[in-house]
């Protein structure tokens, strides 16, 4: 009898350690990104949140978080200039030159595809005749509140954070 019962408590945590795992790789894999500023209207709008799966792979069409170093902010995206500006605090800063700005972007080109020379002016001038492997093209859906490939080329292999899955529901 004292054998069972250990038996089931024994199957019990280990159920529950499993199902524990299981909702730590899913978080693992997930995060929730909320949009700010105008560059992706019409399709979403400042304060949307999205759904994101953690990948580096993107296809043609699919909205994107990517990673933009800070050393590619020679100016300040356009977006900033009709958000309302916040003094990023010290942990922000240096989250930012470690990490990255998060964007949220369109991808126009993947691996493989034709450079887009004419949507791009940061690329007229690249080698290649097509998009590098693993590199991605993004551009925001109202160019002219975007800060995207337009002005600093490629998303180099990395600095794709994941692809939205949806949007989410408040």
């Amino acid at each position: 009898m004292r054998t069972t019962g250990w038996a089931v408590l024994g199957a019990a945590s280990g159920t529950a350690a499993a199902v524990g795992l299981a909702a730590l790789g899913i978080r693992r894999g997930l995060l929730v990104a909320t949009v700010s500023g105008r560059s992706m209207e019409p399709a979403l709008r400042s304060g949307d949140r999205l759904l994101v799966r953690r990948t580096p792979r993107a296809r043609r069409g699919q909205i994107v978080v990517v990673r933009a170093r800070v050393p590619l902010l020679a100016g300040r995206p356009p977006e900033a200039d009709t958000a309302v500006m916040v003094e990023p605090s010290a942990a922000e800063l240096e989250s930012h030159a470690t990490y990255g700005l998060l964007l949220v972007k369109r991808v126009a080109a993947v691996g493989g595809d034709p450079v887009p020379r004419e949507a791009c002016p940061a690329l007229r001038d690249v080698p290649e005749k097509v998009v590098p492997p693993g590199a991605l093209v993004v551009l925001g859906d109202n160019p002219p509140l975007s800060w995207d490939s337009r002005e600093f080329g490629y998303v180099r292999p990395g600095e794709c954070v994941g692809v939205a899955i949806r949007r989410m529901r408040l």
